[in-house]
């Protein structure tokens, strides 16, 4: 049987290789957010003829949008071959109003400046309504983790230290989110990415196929505690963990290749901030849940912890 419990900070070292670089960036630079929670006008059009994204960002600035946010964008247009030359491009500015002498105004310049286009995107948020969103955003995920510890505390009320279920799984949970905010953090810092309100809802449904996932191997550890009483807790874990292993495996791998397809034949307002980050998340919570929030229990179990801190402090105090 694969022993998979004996190189339990193996996996721990993983994880920690994957959030740190993502963590820097956040605590650095934070996300990229989108006009879902700074408020302003999304605007993303598609010329005839392929533009510089510098020219279109001068043309703006030169006209008093000095604050606008200039990228490419893929809009189901052809990319022209010549370099940082694109047909499609996405504008985030201050607030503007649909059909009033300003939108009229920049329709104009761009039009005079580059060419004929053809608008597919006009959208404009309020910044009252941003802060709104991205508060309760906040607060939906403060109550996921609280709902959770309840849960599964009740749920596994007669096992050993049933708490300790409820927190691991908010453990594998956090880590999980982590990653998927990191790595946005990174692509924000390089890339432009933004995120919005379909990137809340992304990460709330990882947040619950994490916590799916975890709760089964759990439940398989809680089954196997009252089958075989007289077996060590880590022996348990591990068999648990091996039992549940193809499964969990599977089940990822068939919402992955969904997914995937989705990202690459579907619609592009949910490729970057809603597929992608469910691919992230969702692999990453199969890791968690497999090879994070069981063996942390383990660790727990076997007083490892306070060892390890024992052993910091008594080499603190003898040095």
């Amino acid at each position: 049987m694969i022993d998979i419990v004996k190189h339990r900070y193996w996996f721990f070292l993983i994880s920690l290789i994957l959030i740190v670089p993502g963590s820097i960036y956040l605590a650095l630079y934070g996300l990229q957010r989108g006009i879902d929670f700074t408020g302003g006008t999304l605007y993303q059009v598609s010329f005839e003829r392929p533009v510089s994204v510098e020219a279109v960002r001068t043309a703006l600035r030169t006209n008093g949008y000095e604050n606008a946010a200039v990228q490419s964008a893929n809009l189901g247009t052809t990319e022209s071959t010549a370099a940082g030359n694109t047909r499609g491009i996405s504008m985030r500015l201050p607030e503007v109003r649909e059909n009033s002498p300003e939108k009229r105004e920049l329709a104009d310049l761009l039009t005079r400046t580059f060419g004929p286009f053809r608008q597919e995107t006009f959208e404009t948020v309020g910044p009252a309504v941003g802060q709104e969103i991205q508060d309760r955003s906040f607060l939906a995920v403060g109550i996921t983790a609280l709902g959770i510890l309840a849960y599964i505390a009740f749920a596994f009320r007669k096992v050993r230290h049933p708490f300790r279920y409820g927190i691991c799984a908010i453990v594998a949970m956090l880590h999980d989110a982590l990653l998927v905010v990191g790595v946005y953090a990174i692509l924000g810092r390089h890339f432009g990415v933004e995120v919005d309100a379909l990137f809340i809802t992304a990460l709330l449904t990882v947040i619950g196929f994490s916590v799916h996932d975890t709760i089964v191997v759990f439940d398989r550890i809680r089954e196997n505690q009252l089958r075989r009483p007289g077996e060590g807790f880590s022996s348990i874990v591990n068999y648990s963990l091996v039992q549940t292993l193809v499964r969990s495996i599977n089940t990822s791998l068939t919402v992955l290749i969904t997914l995937s397809a989705l990202y690459l034949f579907g619609g592009v307002t949910i490729r970057d901030n809603f597929v992608l980050a469910l691919l992230i998340g969702i692999a990453s919570g199969t890791y968690s849940s497999i090879f994070n929030a069981s063996l942390m229990l383990v660790v727990w179990e076997n007083g490892e912890f306070g060892r390890l801190f024992g052993r910091r402090r008594a080499q603190t105090a003898t040095s």
